[in-house]
């Protein structure tokens, strides 16, 4: 808008009243401005029906971004002229004699003169740079979210059942040990088993073990969060022993909401708790050839041993005792009974009394437990009671009314989307699903999914939302579909940004690519503004009459209006560059939602200067400004004279 002005000012007679320009220039560009926001706005339709996760996550850009446009609207058309008739002053330096302004039309306008000569080839050779982006874009892989940056990691092995206590501590202190010799870690803590709380149901044979990272700064030279776990990954590489690898936040998250630690994971639901063990333990083996895996466990639902006291009432009852006496014996001999608390300092610790280990080790150990009766004798456990070894399920799940068990897959070196289309080839080559048993493909997988399907519907909508916007703008068909030509123009950079990148499609990816729908609008609806107040000048003053005429009008609406278009494309990319270069928590999703826009404003504003001229030249010369030569040499000569 205050382009517009100054380029009013510098044409307008010294005498003309100043008021009547600035108004005349507002009135120029203002709906075009406030349409172009308006889109903008209305193009984050999608991220608001965002759900879950990736709602809480990208909802309060959304907000912020159309709250901020839908003030920018209001005031482009309210306070900013004012503020301009106000504060523009003075005599305005013709756009000529600016130096930087005069190099930019050199370069561009041999640029426009060969395009207008070669219409059919510019316009031929942007189908092909369109054509040739559908490599790199069948090359872009899948995921849910970028790796989120914690600066720390969490290590989540996981063994066989029935692995003892001892054992398992230490296992933990041999993976402890290996992790903390890495010189980019500060330090280590694991467990085994679950915490002293009901919400953390994990058995002695998975452990978790949270490593704090140093700063980034302080790594060695070329390190990076991926190189780092694949080297950790090696080193603590055990028989018997299955590593997933994530972050403590994202691995909360994760168990949260579907219950899978690992970044894929697979339900198999059924009514046998055997059969889902052998199920899983089939898929096992079927995923550990695909490149991608770095490991794959199934949970073993029938592997766990118990140790079983089945009590002999009509025994108990010769001895005068009931089957809670025999109990209490079990719970305070071979469990163990709090008696006491000791207090070190600000410390508790609890005091539990139980017989030694020599006592309470096998089954014959056991078996000579002694009972004292209401008598006062002293009789062996092994008289009143059976004690026996049995396998059962460890740990039984239940989802929708169905029992289940998970086969947890952890990946690395490549896409989420991509492994899971040949996984699912794998099983289905490999593994027979019975009748009345089903695999549920779960974890960040079934995320990517959800916000698929959503997109499917919520994209087009948005993209109609914005078509009837710009029909109401320009009020023309024709015109509606060449501004929204910049959609495929701008996807060629971002495409190819995000293929150079080697980043892959992700929800933080989507969000720049819609962002970036809006910002077409923009820059495509001025370039056509431009192009269209060149045309209607030269018609006022006569100078339509040949192909050569309008040719001209359209250089000079595309050479002279060059200033504002560099200017708003230079600010957007000045404003994203730097996300490119952050590192940092957060750094990873703010740089895929920057890529696509960096990417796709370039190129686009590029396509827009070289190839929208040669549409409208084509456009306008057959459906206007030739059926209207033809319509005036087809006049009597005294009516074509008049």
């Amino acid at each position: 808008m205050i382009e517009n002005a100054h380029k009013h000012l510098e044409r307008a007679p010294p005498e003309a009243p100043r008021l009547q320009i600035m108004i005349d220039a507002c009135r120029e560009v203002g709906p075009a401005l406030f349409f172009s926001l308006l889109i903008i706005t209305v193009s984050f339709l999608p991220v608001f029906t965002l759900e879950s996760q990736e709602g809480r996550m990208f909802t309060p850009l959304a907000y912020t971004k159309t709250f901020s446009m839908a003030g920018a609207a209001l005031l482009s058309i309210t306070l900013v002229p004012v503020l301009m008739f106000l504060f523009i002053r003075g005599k305005i330096m013709p756009e000529k004699k600016n130096p930087i302004n005069r190099f930019l039309i050199w370069i561009y306008r041999p640029v426009i003169a060969w395009v207008m000569r070669w219409k059919k080839l510019t316009i031929a050779a942007a189908l092909l740079a369109l054509g040739v982006s559908v490599y790199p874009a069948m090359q872009l892989g899948t995921e849910f979210m970028p790796v989120l940056n914690e600066g720390s990691l969490l290590f989540m092995p996981a063994t066989l059942p029935s692995l003892s206590i001892t054992k398992s501590a230490e296992l933990l202190q041999t993976q402890d040990k290996i992790l903390k010799r890495f010189p980019e870690v500060e330090s280590v803590f694991g467990k085994a088993g679950r915490a002293a709380t009901a919400t953390d149901p994990a058995p002695t044979e998975m452990a978790e073990t949270v490593i704090n990272l140093k700063p980034e700064a302080e790594w060695r030279p070329g390190m990076t969060i991926d190189k780092l776990i694949a080297e950790m990954d090696r080193a603590v590489q055990i028989p018997g022993v299955s590593n997933a690898w994530t972050m403590p936040i994202k691995a909360r998250i994760d168990m949260l909401t579907t219950g899978v630690r690992t970044p894929l994971g697979i339900k198999i639901l059924g009514s046998d708790l055997g059969k889902i063990q052998e199920i899983g333990e089939n898929i096992e083996m079927a995923l550990k050839g695909i490149p991608g895996t770095t490991s794959v466990f199934a949970e073993r639902t029938t592997g766990g041993y118990f140790l079983d006291f089945d009590l002999k009432r009509d025994q108990l009852a010769r001895y005068g005792l009931t089957v809670d006496d025999a109990q209490n014996v079990l719970m305070s001999a071979v469990g163990g009974e709090k008696v006491t608390t000791t207090v070190e300092g600000r410390e508790r610790y609890p005091v539990n009394v139980r017989y030694l280990r020599d006592y309470r080790s096998d089954i014959g150990a056991l078996q000579r437990v002694l009972l004292s009766t209401p008598s006062g004798a002293q009789i062996p456990l092994g008289q009143v009671a059976d004690i026996q070894m049995r396998s059962g399920p460890g740990m039984i799940r239940d989802e929708n009314g169905r029992v289940s068990g998970y086969v947890y897959v952890d990946v690395s070196g490549r896409d989420i989307g991509g492994y899971v289309e040949d996984a699912k080839k794998a099983v289905t080559q490999n593994v027979k699903i019975p009748a009345g048993y089903q695999l549920v493909w779960s974890g960040q997988y079934e995320f990517m999914q959800r916000v698929r399907e959503r997109l499917r519907i919520v994209i087009p909508i948005t993209l109609f939302i914005v078509f009837l916007l710009l029909y109401l703008n320009t009020g023309s068909i024709v015109k509606t579909f060449i501004i929204l030509l910049a959609v495929p123009f701008s996807a060629i950079g971002a495409i190819w940004l995000l293929y150079l990148l080697g980043y892959n499609m992700s929800i933080a990816v989507w969000v720049g690519l819609i962002a970036l729908l809006g910002v077409d609008a923009e820059t495509a609806v001025f370039m056509l503004l431009y192009l269209d107040i060149a045309y209607h000048d030269a018609q006022k003053k006569g100078q339509m009459r040949s192909w050569d005429d309008l040719r001209e009008a359209i250089v000079q609406g595309a050479v002279k209006r060059l200033r504002p278009k560099i200017m708003t494309v230079a600010c957007m990319l000045f404003a994203l560059l730097p996300i490119l270069w952050s590192v940092g928590s957060g750094a990873d999703v703010m740089k895929r939602i920057a890529a696509p826009l960096v990417g796709g404003i370039l190129v686009s504003f590029l396509m827009e200067l070289v190839v929208y001229p040669p549409i409208f030249a084509i456009w306008k010369w057959n459906f206007e400004v030739k059926p209207g030569l033809n319509a005036h040499s087809a006049l009597p000569s005294g009516e074509a004279n008049a």
